[in-house]
């Protein structure tokens, strides 16, 4: 009986790492930031490439998440809302992609590998946290610390690790009366993650960059930021050492990374750079290295999120499906590399919004569909910073000055930025008549992108929905039917278009029904299917 890839073939494959960070930019002293403290990415990055020009396609978690587990942009499978799962929407829905999309890490799972996942889900046809989504995508949905140490000997896996130490709620105020619940659960959590770490960084030592004020919250803010790298970085290094002493760091490609920009006022959800640039190391084994991937090199190229799809199934050695919309990266500069990448905005709780953008190595350009509204709104969860605080404060005192005004002033139809001399995008060179040849040839490279797709954030939330579940209520999956047909094999198949089924024998694992399994005799066999954003279905026995 055959019911994993062989191991002759499971062998030739890389186990693959993905460890992600939340919510922040390059601020990591390998990248050329003086001020972080980040000794175990500094290592990493000696060992491994640098990849300055990584982006998102969002600046906020669940569609970026989104967008990089199915290889697809968000807003053209109805994952750009944040959150699908949001409590201003009196349905809490999920997103339903098309019947034929599926998630890289199934495509993995039915190769052969074993798939974990820990912390965080987030991927808008799930909730947040762990079992709140498909049960085809993981093999283990875990908060261990070294979760590859359950992995069965001879399979190789992929794992996806989140670390929270860096998240926005990381800067809330720690030691203070809790504004809210959510403050509350969160000041919790990050005592919890921060307990008994000495901060390596204080409120003088930063730079504060020019849209915002520099106060002694905002540099308090930006601080507390950079301890939060860092005790993220001291994870990291617990990650990697143990991999080294679990013998598994010469047949494990790592990759490090983080989910969007900076946890701070105007970087995350927002399409500025300081929102969707994030940095990225990738550590090659000799065995698995790409040519020319030199050991602490620079790779310039420009990669976006849908680019990890294509990329960890191009390493598994599995074929890559016609509706993914990124390209490997594996390969030279010179054939695989992207002359745009694009990202999307679009509600946020209750601020309902919708911007669109592109950028080349120097160029970004944003559509508002929305213009006349400001970038700044009243968001809850957000306004529990001191930071951002403090900027309502004193710009209802009129004490802004006029970079830092502009996020909360009206917004214009287009905006462009040179990102080469203008890093922070606060000069918009959409009218200035220098760069119309720029502007019409960005203009151009969005409407274009715009028509390779439907855009789902084109029509309202509540028609989506409805699309998604016709009666306003989420659908169930069918269960699956299971046969034996006179070739002597269990056939197992469900009604539901596009559900993903599972199968376990007797007490084992669940497993990927990929086609017709040899079953001993005597064996109970459960099945059950899900499709993406649906309930999943009772269970089958045999």
């Amino acid at each position: 009986m055959l019911l994993v890839a062989q191991h002759a073939v499971a062998l030739q494959q890389p186990n693959i790492l993905l460890l992600m960070a939340e919510d922040m930019s390059a601020r990591v002293k390998a990248f050329g930031d003086p001020v972080a403290v980040t000794p175990s990415l500094d290592r990493l990055a000696q060992e491994g490439i640098r990849y300055p020009n990584t982006f998102t396609t969002s600046g906020v978690c669940a569609p970026s998440r989104a967008a990089h587990i199915m290889g697809a942009h968000q807003n053209t499978f109805g994952g750009q809302h944040m959150r699908a799962d949001s409590s201003h929407w009196p349905l809490k829905y999920q997103a339903v992609p098309p019947p034929e999309m599926k998630a890289y890490p199934e495509l993995l799972r039915r190769a052969g590998y074993f798939t974990f996942v820990t912390n965080k889900l987030d991927y808008q046809f799930s909730g947040v946290g762990l079992g709140s989504g498909p049960f085809t995508l993981w093999d283990a949905e875990t908060r261990s610390r070294f979760p590859w140490q359950a992995v069965p000997e001879g399979v190789p896996f992929y794992g996806f690790m989140t670390f929270m130490e860096t998240h926005e709620s990381g800067i809330f105020p720690r030691w203070s009366w809790p504004n809210s619940m959510p403050h509350l659960f969160m000041q919790l959590l990050h005592i919890y993650l921060n307990w008994g770490i000495e901060d390596v960084v204080s409120p003088g030592d930063v730079t504060v960059p020019p849209y915002l004020p520099d106060t002694e919250p905002v540099r308090r803010d930006i601080a507390r930021h950079y301890n939060n790298i860092h005790t993220m970085d001291m994870r990291v290094g617990e990650v990697l050492a143990q991999l080294e002493a679990d013998g598994l760091a010469d047949d494990t490609i790592v990759i490090w990374t983080t989910d969007h920009g900076d946890g701070l006022p105007r970087g995350k959800r927002e399409l500025f750079d300081s929102g969707i640039k994030v940095p990225m190391i990738i550590h090659w084994p000799e065995k698995y290295r790409p040519a020319g991937a030199e050991p602490g090199s620079v790779d310039e190229r420009l990669i976006s999120f849908v680019d990890f799809a294509p990329t960890m199934l191009e390493l598994a050695g599995v074929d890559v499906p016609a509706y993914m919309q990124g390209r490997s990266f594996t390969g030279p500069e010179s054939t695989a590399s992207n002359q745009y990448v694009y990202a999307a905005r679009d509600r946020l709780d209750d601020q309902v919004d919708r911007q669109r953008s592109v950028r080349d190595k120097r160029y970004k350009y944003i559509v508002n569909y929305y213009p006349g509204t400001p970038g700044a709104a009243h968001l809850a969860f957000r306004d529990n910073l001191d930071s951002m605080q403090e900027l309502w404060n004193l710009l209802d005192s009129g004490e802004l000055n006029t970079a830092q005004k502009r996020w909360f002033q009206a917004r214009p139809a287009e905006e462009l930025y040179d990102t080469l001399i203008d890093p922070h995008e606060l000069h918009n060179l959409a009218g200035n008549p220098a760069h119309k040849a720029v502007l019409l040839r960005m203009r151009a490279a969005l409407e274009d992108w715009q028509k390779s797709a439907e855009d789902w954030g084109a029509i309202p939330e509540e028609q989506m929905v409805r699309q998604f579940w016709p009666d306003l209520k989420q659908p169930k999956t069918a269960a699956p039917e299971m046969l034996i047909q006179e070739d002597g094999r269990l056939h197992i198949r469900c009604a539901t278009e596009g559900a993903s089924i599972g199968f376990r024998l007797g007490d084992g694992r669940w497993r990927i029904y990929t086609g017709p399994l040899d079953i001993p005799r005597d064996t109970q066999v459960m099945a059950k299917a899900v499709r993406y954003g649906w309930q999943e279905s009772e269970v089958s026995s045999l």
